[in-house]
């Protein structure tokens, strides 16, 4: 029986979520199904892409959350005890 994967599966297959049966198993599907592949270099593209983003916040941002975080003891809570 031919097993027919979905887009689903390449993308579990793109970030290792699958089995070693699995893998070899879409690697034959890929080779067979061009949209399958096209698919799959389109999201390994747009995976390689996300990968370079960068998210660094402002410095109001990072005072906000020390001038927060300032607002707490810095001593630790007891141990519970029973």
């Amino acid at each position: 029986m031919t097993k027919t994967f979905t887009y689903d599966d390449v993308v579990r297959y793109l970030y290792a979520e699958t089995t070693e049966t699995e893998n070899d198993l879409i690697v034959e599907a890929l080779a067979l199904d061009n949209d399958l592949m096209s698919f799959y270099l389109d999201s390994l593209d747009i995976q390689s892409q996300m990968d370079k983003i960068v998210r660094t916040p402002s410095d109001l941002t990072v005072s906000k959350v020390f001038k927060y975080s300032q607002q707490f003891s810095q001593k630790r809570p007891t141990a519970l005890s029973f």
